[in-house]
C-alpha cells in the first residue's frame, strides 16, 4: 500500500444496516525540514520547520517551502537534498550562500492547513516580490478555465482512494496538466509542485496556470507569486487578503471555478472572451 494511505476498520451504516468494513484514509504525519547553510558564525545545521503532511515527494516539499520563504532562489544554491529518515529531510546549501534565518519568524510547528499560522504577524511577512507587468502571462478563455477542474480531478488518484486530500495542479496555457501533487495540507501540495518545478528547471511559472482543489488563501497567493504564476484559480473561495495581494501583485485570481461558472477577483484582462457580454450581477 502507498505510504500516502492507511487502511482502518470502520462500522458503516448503509440502507438501515450496520456492518464492519475497511476504509482507506489519507496519511497525516510530521515532516521536519532541516537546513545546512552558512551563517554569520560559520556553517550551521538548523531545524527550521515541522509540518504535518502526506508522505511522498518530501524533498520537493522541503525545496518548495524554502523557495517560498526566499531561502533558496535557484537550484544552483543547493548542494544536496537528503532524506535523513522517513520523517526528516535535510537541504544543504552550497558553501558561500549565507542565510539570515531570522527572517523565518515561524514557530517550530506549522499545521497542515495553514503555513502562515506560525508567523508573528502579517507585518512580518517579507513578500520580496515585484508586481507583474499586466502584459505578461498567458491569455486564456473561459472554456479553458472551466475544463481544468475535471482534468485535475481525473488525475487525483490518492483522493479517489481516501477522499481526504487537497491538490494543486499546474497546467500550460493550452490546458494540459503538467504536474499534480496531493497532500492533507493545501500549502504542502503547492510547495511540492513548486519544488518539483524548480528542480526540473520549469520556474518561473510565468506562462502556466495553477489550480487549487480548495480555497485560495493569502499564503497560497504569496507562494504562487514567488513562483512567477500570473494566473491562479481555485475551486473554492478566496479570502479577502488573498484578493488584495493578487491585485497588488498584478496576478489573475479566479475563485468558485466549478459547475460551469467562476468569479474573477483580480487580473480579468488575462481572460479573453470576445463573444461574451458583460452584465451586472450579484453574488456567486
Amino acid at each position: 500500500m502507498s505510504p500516502a494511505v492507511h487502511s482502518v476498520e470502520v462500522v458503516r451504516f448503509r440502507a438501515g444496516l450496520l456492518q464492519a468494513a475497511q476504509d482507506v484514509l489519507a496519511v497525516e504525519a510530521p515532516l521536519e525540514i532541516r537546513l545546512v547553510c552558512d551563517e554569520a558564525g560559520g556553517r550551521s545545521e538548523r531545524s527550521i520547520a515541522i509540518t504535518m503532511r502526506t508522505p511522498g515527494h518530501d524533498d520537493a516539499l522541503a525545496l518548495g517551502f524554502l523557495f517560498a520563504e526566499g531561502i533558496v532562489r535557484d537550484m544552483a544554491e543547493v548542494d544536496a537534498i537528503t532524506s535523513i529518515s522517513p520523517q526528516v529531510v535535510q537541504v544543504t546549501l552550497r558553501p558561500g550562500r549565507a542565510v539570515d534565518l531570522s527572517r523565518l519568524e515561524r514557530h517550530s510547528f506549522t499545521t497542515s492547513s495553514c503555513g502562515v499560522c506560525g508567523k508573528s504577524s502579517l507585518e512580518s511577512l517579507d513578500l520580496r516580490m515585484t508586481p507583474f507587468d499586466a502584459a505578461t502571462g498567458p491569455r486564456i478563455t473561459p472554456d479553458l478555465l472551466l475544463s481544468l477542474p475535471s482534468r485535475l480531478r481525473a488525475a487525483q488518484g490518492t483522493f479517489d482512494a481516501t477522499g481526504g486530500l487537497h491538490a494543486t495542479g499546474l497546467f500550460d496555457a493550452r490546458g494540459e496538466l503538467l504536474l499534480l501533487r496531493e497532500d492533507v495540507g493545501r500549502h504542502n501540495a503547492f510547495d511540492k509542485v513548486v519544488g518539483d518545478s524548480l528542480r526540473s528547471g520549469r520556474t518561473p511559472l510565468d506562462m502556466c496556470v495553477g489550480l487549487l482543489s480548495g480555497r485560495a488563501s493569502f499564503e497560497l497567493v504569496q507562494k504562487a507569486s514567488m513562483a512567477g504564476l500570473r494566473v491562479l484559480a481555485a475551486v473554492g473561495a478566496p479570502s479577502s487578503l488573498a484578493v488584495e495581494l493578487a491585485a497588488a501583485q498584478g496576478m489573475t485570481l479566479v475563485g468558485f471555478l466549478r459547475e460551469g461558472r467562476f468569479n474573477t477577483y483580480a487580473g480579468s484582462h488575462r481572460i479573453v472572451a470576445p463573444d461574451v457580454t458583460m452584465a451586472r450581477g450579484v453574488g456567486r
